[in-house]
Parts: structure tokens; C-alpha cells; sequence
């Protein structure tokens, strides 16, 4: 039974957790997961585990940040005044809106406070400076 490797097309269930155990997502009540290793469809730490693992294979990956989502990065995180918000829009912590960046590029930002004037907005990713768990059982390799 050959290994996974570059290349391949892989389904695999996953169960991913948080350094307190807390479960962040899982493919498990769902369709496997299908990603082609080395065409960068999932976080570098995810795609090393699979590679040299066979099918009916499981094992547990604790990925570190770095190879995560990356660092959290404060200067991601910035204030702009309210006006600029559309006034139709029901807008609050937790939300992601989606921004332009100072170079003109669209990205998503989650709205971490909101004042009378101002909206601090985050464009990290919810799980950057997270080291993750993932518990990766093999399915399918093509």
C-alpha cells in the first residue's frame, strides 16, 4: 500500500483542537476532507502530517503557529471611524466584514470592539498564534 506523497489527492477526516482541547472544527459528521498535496489547499503543518501516512491510517499532528495560521500580528488590527461603515448595516463583535487594505486588496476583518465613533477591526485569522491538534485518519489516496 503505497504513502501518501506529493502529488497525491488525498480524502482524509480530521478533528482539530486547540491547546485546551477545545474543538475548533472536525470532518467527522461531514464529507472527508479532498486536497492535492503541494498545491498549498491547507496549512503547511496539516499537509506534512499527511505525507507518508497509507490509507486507514490515524495519527495525531500538534502543529505550531508558525506552521499554523502564523503569529497574530497586532498591526492587522486597526480603528477607523464608524461613518465608514454603511449605516444600514447591523454591525457587531464577532462579525466579519469584508475591507479594503491601504494597497487596494479585499480582505475579511473581524470586528473586534465598536464604540459611538469608532469600529476596531481585525484582519488575522481567528486561529493565528494558535498551535493546533489535528487527529488525521487517512481515507483515500489517488
Amino acid at each position: 500500500m503505497a504513502a501518501a506523497k506529493t502529488g497525491d489527492t488525498v480524502k482524509v477526516h480530521y478533528r482539530g483542537t486547540l491547546s485546551d482541547d477545545t474543538e475548533f472544527d472536525s470532518s467527522r459528521d461531514g464529507e472527508p476532507l479532498e486536497f492535492t498535496i503541494g498545491n498549498d489547499m491547507v496549512i503547511p503543518g496539516f499537509e506534512n502530517g499527511v505525507v507518508g501516512m497509507k490509507v486507514g491510517e490515524s495519527k495525531k499532528v500538534s502543529i505550531p503557529a508558525e506552521d499554523a495560521y502564523g503569529p497574530y500580528n497586532n498591526a492587522l488590527v486597526a480603528s477607523a471611524p464608524r461613518s465608514q461603515v454603511p449605516p444600514d448595516l447591523d454591525v457587531a463583535i464577532g462579525m466579519f466584514l469584508q475591507v479594503r487594505s491601504a494597497e487596494g486588496q479585499i480582505a475579511r476583518a473581524m470586528v473586534r470592539d465598536l464604540t459611538e465613533t469608532d469600529i476596531t477591526l481585525d484582519r488575522n485569522h481567528p486561529l493565528a498564534g494558535q498551535d493546533l491538534t489535528f487527529e488525521i485518519e487517512v481515507v483515500e489516496i489517488a
